[in-house]
């Protein structure tokens, strides 16, 4: 009895402790949320204002979300960008479509009840470039109306609207590979502009259009893949490079047929006129354009003279090394170390070399200070560092003796 009165007091006391520790806990608790409200409800203001040095991103928008948008957008914008140039492409090609036209090239062979008959025909294109009163004219690849000017061939032209027209000869260029045609203007209202293709840069877009495999009005596309391009040309057949064709080289398609059609940039001029394709299985996308640049001096001296003016010695040439090494001292009588040059073959008359006195058996090795090497040498001097009616030195060998002439240069039709 008196055990249990002794210790009353001290159990009220734990009771009272035990209610007083459960309303601390509450306080704590409410307290708590209290500020975790507190704290999720500020920091958005916070963030926005700018005091937060991290951004905060919404509960349904996390940073791959973001992410992906971007993606979309970049794809959008390149599909955008994709239908801009289809456009500006189709826009370019609709100016000058109806000025490129086909080249059919009809050779003869004699014989025949009715004496020449036709022997076939070849096809290529050509751009319609000029109207002058009765007449349009038509540059295209000299190998491609091949025959055309010792009238073995027939010209024929091929309109953009199916009509078939007689096309006239003009003149030719074989080192430049251009020809110019006229045909009857009646009907022609569209021709092409020139463009420069000196401000060409590798990765422009590049337009080609011709008739490849006789498929009229075929339209390519790709870019310059490079702006000087210098291919080795034999324009003699014996195998050995008498020119250098500095082209435009393209990886849009040009195939059998394209020759002579139009290189266009995105603007719709003509850059260049298509040449010729590396025909190996094992290359792709490497097609060639004579530049503009060279191909509206070339016309011009057609439309005039019929024939692209260069000057002439006026000789028969083969290149030094196309001679066995043997005569080069016991034939010839050249010192060893004379290792190149251009071996004089025969004189005509009454040109430059004949009044210098030149003669078979020479070899030439230098014009003015300039050593000559190959006949490549030879033409690439005489057609780009000096003019007709310039007076130049001719040094040589003759008999194992080398001599100096002044020649005055006179016109000539390679």
């Amino acid at each position: 009895m008196g055990y249990y009165d002794n210790h009353a007091p001290s159990s009220s006391r734990r009771r009272t402790g035990q209610r007083g520790t459960k309303r601390s806990g509450l306080v704590g608790f409410f307290g708590a949320v209290l500020g975790a409200l507190i704290v999720v409800f500020s920091i958005p203001v916070l963030a926005s204002n700018g005091f937060l040095p991290y951004d905060v991103i919404p509960k349904n928008l996390d940073p791959i979300d973001e992410e992906v948008m971007s993606e979309s957008d970049l794809e959008e914008e390149i599909e955008m960008l994709n239908l801009q140039t289809t456009s500006e492409v189709i826009e370019a090609a609709g100016k000058v479509s109806d000025a490129v036209v086909g080249v059919v090239n009809m050779h003869q062979s004699s014989g025949g009840l009715f004496g020449d008959t036709p022997g076939g025909e070849g096809t290529g294109s050509g751009v319609i470039y000029k109207i002058d009163g009765e007449r349009a004219y038509i540059v295209t690849n000299q190998h491609v109306i091949e025959g055309a000017s010792r009238g073995s061939s027939n010209i024929d032209i091929t309109l953009n609207n199916g009509a078939r027209v007689s096309a006239e000869f003009i003149g030719e260029d074989v080192l430049t590979d251009l020809a110019v045609l006229t045909i009857d203007s009646d009907g022609i209202d569209t021709v092409a502009d020139f463009g420069s293709s000196d401000s060409l840069q590798a990765g422009e877009p590049a337009i080609a259009i011709g008739n490849p495999l006789s498929f009229e009005g075929s339209v390519t596309l790709g870019i310059i893949s490079a702006v000087e391009r210098s291919l080795p040309v034999d324009l003699t057949g014996n195998g050995q490079p008498d020119w250098n064709a500095e082209v435009l080289q393209t990886d849009a398609a040009i195939n059998p047929g394209n020759s002579g059609g139009a290189l266009l940039n995105i603007q719709g001029e003509v850059i260049g006129i298509n040449s010729m394709k590396i025909a190996q299985q094992a290359v792709e996308g490497i097609g060639f354009a004579i530049p503009s640049a060279i191909v509206l001096p070339v016309i011009e001296d057609i439309e005039q003279y019929g024939e692209v003016q260069r000057p002439q010695m006026g000789i028969m040439l083969r290149s030094l090394q196309e001679i066995p090494s043997f005569h080069w001292q016991d034939t010839l009588g050249l010192p060893e170390d004379v290792k190149g040059g251009v071996y004089v073959e025969g004189v005509e008359p009454n040109t430059p070399a004949a009044e210098a006195e030149l003669q078979e058996g020479d070899v030439i090795v230098g014009l003015n200070d300039e050593e000559i090497k190959d006949a490549h040498d030879l033409r690439r001097f005489l057609y780009t560092d000096v003019r007709i009616g310039e007076t130049i030195n001719v040094t040589f060998y003759r008999d194992g003796e080398e001599q100096t002439v002044e020649l005055t240069l006179d016109k000539q039709v390679f």
